[in-house]
């Protein structure tokens, strides 16, 4: 039942989908496993999740993974899927290049219907300037694994935090090799205690001998400041996992945030070694707009706290941090930075005309708004002649998506909500709404299919083993729907039939009234 009913929402053409996806291999069963997780936004500008597929796959490679990615979309009669978010490996490049072909109609011919994301980005960013050996911040990992080696070990570590009057919650933190998170809570978890190694050394001779030297003032002092600069990268990663609300018209702001954090630290001495190296890596992904999706600009845009006046800033941004020999003037970087707002303006309003076209052919009712055509009394001739002498500032020539981006940007709010504020003007741009709707559902990380493999886990199990691959799908994507439950998806067919129905509105309305009654008795 609840596949039928959302196989009824994933397969409507109006549904705009965008699916992220990743591969895990099961340690009980030594079986690879494909997630596919749909996410979409629903006419009431709501943001769902869910995962539609948990199924074997026999390998890794690029043919395979685009078969069963293809198959599922076809199973699901997903006839608008928009994008496809994965993580940078080569085998999903070209899987990508083959699902593309065999999805017709996609804007550009699928050119951008990769969207890589951006915690995988962030991780590679960060690991680069890690390969860096820091000798401070190696005698702390090592101080930590030697101390985390045995339990007696811990237990005499907890001893000398009471004896050194430490009070944490924390406590010393393992190390994940493939993850560089784990080294910030390492850091972060040794720094809160960090009275307390001396006086271990002192319950523990050994740890001084096998150490070398216990790790000390000026040891910490470089942590605080290694933990300061990551800091802004575990912010952004934890930003970018979100996929309960919108969060894609973002995407240009947080790059740049991390481009402005990398120049900031380059000439920094205690850093100067690691940034160049993470800078070439943020480069090879985010160093030129050229290779970074219209979707990203197109959904800044539709930002209505930015739209082009803070892309002309992005576009300046990033032109400014590429003229490193300075071959560009001022004057030309303001220039080219103007002609690409307008290249990506009119991109925007080629893809808003195939919306356009898409609401002529369903219904003549729902072309440009009635409020673009100018209607006045023919039988006063005075004010007729005003309305037609030019006089009067028609709007019959501009586009909905026009109005909308001259229209100033809004005010910054903290509290803002961006799908509430398309919600509260749909009536007045009511096409370009939808497509705002298509768009900020796009993710920017995998971090939603990488959950899964946490329930994943769950219910694989070392008792339960022989779960049939079948059986263990329907689990984990049954537990997922029904998770999902307090945000049902509205069928708006259904509701319209439901108002259409006049006795049904008659017994509503006396239901009503019923209750009125009821509450003035309880009143009385």
């Amino acid at each position: 039942m609840e596949r039928q009913k959302l196989y009824k929402h994933l397969s409507n053409p109006k549904t705009a989908i965008h699916l992220t996806t990743d591969m895990w291999t099961s340690a009980c069963q030594k079986i690879n496993y494909m997630v596919v997780t749909t996410h979409f936004i629903t006419e009431d500008f709501v943001m769902h999740k869910r995962v539609v597929k948990f199924r074997e796959v026999d390998t890794h490679k690029a043919e395979d993974m685009a078969r069963e990615l293809l198959i599922c979309i076809n199973e699901w009669g997903m006839k608008n899927v928009m994008t496809m978010t994965v993580d940078n490996a080569k085998t999903n490049d070209a899987a990508i290049n083959i699902i593309v072909k065999e999805l017709p109609g996609i804007y550009e011919n699928g050119k951008h219907f990769h969207i890589r994301c951006m915690a995988h980005i962030i991780n590679l960013v960060v690991k680069m300037g890690l390969k860096h050996e820091v000798y401070h911040v190696k005698n702390l990992q090592d101080a930590v694994k030697y101390i985390r080696a045995s339990p007696q070990r811990i237990k005499t570590f907890k001893q000398a935090m009471k004896d050194a009057a430490v009070e944490s919650q924390r406590f010393l933190c393992g190390e994940t090799p493939t993850r560089w998170n784990s080294t910030f809570e390492l850091l972060r978890s040794a720094y809160d205690v960090k009275d307390t190694f001396l006086e271990y050394s002192h319950q523990d001779p050994m740890f001084q001998k096998t150490m070398g030297r216990v790790p000390s003032h000026s040891d910490f002092e470089m942590i605080k400041k290694m933990m300061e600069f990551l800091e802004k990268f575990k912010k952004k990663t934890e930003k970018v996992s979100c996929s309960t609300k919108p969060i894609f018209h973002t995407y240009t702001r947080e790059i740049l945030d991390i481009e402005q954090h990398l120049r900031k630290h380059e000439t920094n001495p205690d850093f100067m070694f690691m940034v160049p190296d993470m800078k070439h890596k943020y480069d090879k992904y985010w160093g030129d707009y050229d290779t970074i999706s219209d979707y990203v600009f197109f959904a800044t845009l539709l930002d209505p706290q930015c739209k082009s006046k803070f892309m002309k800033v992005v576009f300046t941004q990033m032109l400014k941090a590429k003229n490193k020999d300075k071959k560009m003037s001022a004057d030309e970087i303001e220039s080219k930075a103007r002609a690409k707002v307008i290249d990506i303006e009119c991109k925007l309003d080629k893809f808003f005309k195939t919306y356009l076209e898409r609401s002529n052919m369903t219904s003549s009712s729902q072309q440009e708004t009635p409020e673009e055509v100018v209607n006045f009394d023919d039988k006063n001739e005075f004010f007729g002649s005003y309305m037609t002498s030019g006089s009067f500032p028609s709007t019959s020539s501009e586009s909905q998506l026009q109005r909308y981006l001259n229209e100033d940007p809004i005010g910054f709010d903290k509290g803002y909500d961006i799908l509430t504020w398309w919600k509260n003007n749909a009536v007045r741009f009511p096409i370009v709404a939808r497509m705002a709707r298509d768009i900020l559902g796009m993710q920017i990380s995998t971090v939603a299919s990488e959950s899964t493999f946490s329930n994943g886990r769950r219910v694989i199990t070392d008792y339960r083993t022989n779960l049939s691959v079948v059986i263990v799908e329907a689990l984990i994507c049954i537990q997922d729907w029904l998770r999902k439950s307090s945000l049902p998806i509205y069928d708006y067919d259904e509701v319209h039939e439901v108002l259409a129905d006049d006795d049904l509105a008659i017994d509503i309305v006396d239901a009503i009234h019923n209750l009125k009654l009821t509450g003035k008795r309880s009143e009385n």
